[in-house]
């Protein structure tokens, strides 16, 4: 039987059973993937140690880590362009918002000209509203905020615009924000979480986009070119394919020294040399949160400060399983 082709991050059918019923008896022959490679391929098939005429099964946190960790990898390589992109566009757009054409390029400043131009481009809207809505580390929008975002979500549904949200995963944690998703379980808002996002996106029926220009948010730039908005839709969608949705629980994985997927995280943005605001920001968390990973960190590893803990983190080789 020829095995249909399909993604590296998937499995086919076949596979798909042959795996549930490895993991259920413990050994597969070398005989019965014959059909489905793709076992052996992803490293969800082993060779059985002490019998080579035998295949067992990955462990199912394992496979999950071996099967995303290469999709981690492009997702960051996404991030890094979309950062360069809006730092490119901000120094190409200088002018006031009168100044520049509207059909391509408007840089807005201040939070009530953003507020308006958004709110402009949703009266417009008719198919579509895409967000990518990272943590800020903080969890201070107050409730009027919170109602305000309710009611806009409400008028977009009336109106039969479809509507998907990425969040970071520590907004599972935060009661306002499942109490505000609860409560708008009728609208048929679709929501997402990742470990760690790129930067705040809008876009409204893949026509215009919204995005950030420094990291304070008090500057934004509304984008109508075709070229930058299918970019920024193919951005979003790549995110959205590799993210957990809301109602599925996160598949977190721990090394055997009992540190978790968000210290590895961390541990790979402390060598790489960025301060502990700025992975608090990019994964979400606030600084205090941050800091007491990278204390768990130390004690895992026996680390005395911080030049310590860097060497030790390359060391231990965990950064191979991020």
């Amino acid at each position: 039987m020829e095995h249909p082709p399909h993604p590296d991050t998937a499995l086919c059918d076949v596979g798909r059973k042959l795996y549930t019923s490895a993991l259920r008896t413990g050994l597969l022959s070398h005989e019965a993937t014959g059909s489905a490679p793709c076992l052996i391929d992803t490293g969800l098939l082993r060779r059985d140690p002490g019998d080579a005429q035998w295949l067992v099964p990955a462990p199912p946190s394992e496979a999950v880590a071996d099967l995303v960790r290469p999709l981690e990898r492009e997702l960051s390589e996404y991030r890094r362009f979309a950062t360069a992109l809006a730092g490119t566009v901000e120094q190409l757009t200088t002018h006031t918002p009168e100044e520049t054409a509207p059909s391509l390029l408007t840089v807005w400043r201040g939070k009530e000209q953003i507020e308006a131009a958004l709110l402009r481009a949703l009266d417009d809207g008719t198919e579509e509203f895409l967000a990518i809505q990272p943590a800020s580390g903080r969890t201070n929008r107050t409730a009027e905020k919170i109602r305000a975002t309710a009611q806009r979500v409400r008028e977009l549904h009336e109106r039969g615009i479809t509507q998907r949200t990425l969040y970071n995963h520590t907004y599972r944690h935060h009661p306002a924000t499942l109490a505000y998703l609860d409560a708008l379980r009728d609208t048929g808002l679709e929501v997402r979480t990742m470990e760690e996002t790129a930067e705040r996106l809008l876009i409204i029926d893949r026509a215009v986009a919204f995005v950030p220009t420094q990291p304070d948010r008090e500057t934004a730039l509304e984008i109508r070119h075709p070229g930058l908005v299918w970019y920024l839709v193919s951005v979003f969608e790549r995110f959205w394919q590799f993210a957990v949705p809301w109602e599925h629980q996160v598949p977190y994985r721990e090394t055997p020294s009992g540190i978790t997927g968000v210290q590895q995280k961390i541990a790979q943005l402390l060598v790489e040399g960025h301060l502990d605001q700025a992975i608090a920001r990019r994964l979400g968390m606030n600084v205090r949160t941050c800091r007491a990973h990278v204390a768990r960190l130390s004690a895992a590893l026996g680390s005395t400060n911080r030049a310590q803990l860097g060497y030790l983190i390359a060391r231990s080789g965990m950064l191979e399983e991020v």
